[in-house]
């Protein structure tokens, strides 16, 4: 597991003090299990909990939090990316933890401001460790994650074509395929197809991934 420090970014708890922690996960089992997993750790002190990216932002905007562990898929309504988003725009740290480790997925958490971005194969301790480096404002990223960001970061920038470009650029703004069939005058198999190229190229298996990933390496003008 790599950490790192942060730049510059919300207040770091002081040193010494409990980290009080917000946990969303649309699972109760899970939430349970993580709820009495961290009770277990005398530093750590237990916030409140959500169902929801919805309830997630409420609470953290209630309560304030010093960490807010969020889970990725949270099933209907906002997902945990944009549930992270809007809690860290308010400057509270936000830490990953999900069981996808997708470029898409790491890529779009990261973007939306996550401090870190742990998996839940993680031991107990990585946890702990890495729940009071989020505090401090320092950025911790499970090993196969940090793998994952450095091989994309040694990867050849993909190479598009004008056509795809005009795609993505089209999907950056949110069009379905019926209307950037109509706004680039192509039927939608042509948009399929194309999309199914540059999810090839850049790695990914969904629109939003491909905005992320795009955005990431600067392929949208």
């Amino acid at each position: 597991m790599t950490d790192s420090p942060a730049g510059p970014g919300p207040t770091a708890t002081p040193e010494g003090a409990p980290v009080r922690v917000l946990l969303c996960d649309d699972h109760a089992v899970v939430r349970a299990g993580l709820l009495a997993l961290l009770g277990s750790e005398p530093r750590i002190e237990i916030a409140g909990e959500a169902g929801s990216g919805e309830e997630a932002v409420a609470a953290a905007a209630k309560l304030r939090p010093d960490v807010v562990l969020m889970d990725l898929q949270l099933g209907p309504g906002i997902d945990g990316v944009e549930a992270t988003r809007r809690i860290a725009a308010t400057g509270v740290h936000v830490l990953v933890l999900t069981t996808y480790d997708t470029d898409a997925d790491i890529t779009r958490a990261i973007d939306a401001g996550a401090t870190g971005y742990l998996l839940k194969a993680e031991r107990p301790e990585e946890l702990f460790t890495a729940i009071h480096a989020a505090a401090q404002g320092r950025t911790t990223l499970s090993a196969p994650v940090a793998s994952r960001v450095m091989d994309r970061m040694r990867r050849p920038r993909p190479t598009l074509t004008d056509r795809e470009r005009d795609i993505l650029a089209q999907l950056s703004q949110g069009l379905g395929n019926r209307d950037i069939a109509r706004a680039l005058f192509i039927s939608e198999a042509t948009v399929k197809t194309h999309l199914g190229r540059i999810y090839d190229k850049l790695g990914v298996d969904t629109r939003a991934g491909a905005v992320a990933v795009a955005k990431e390496q600067r392929l949208l003008s």
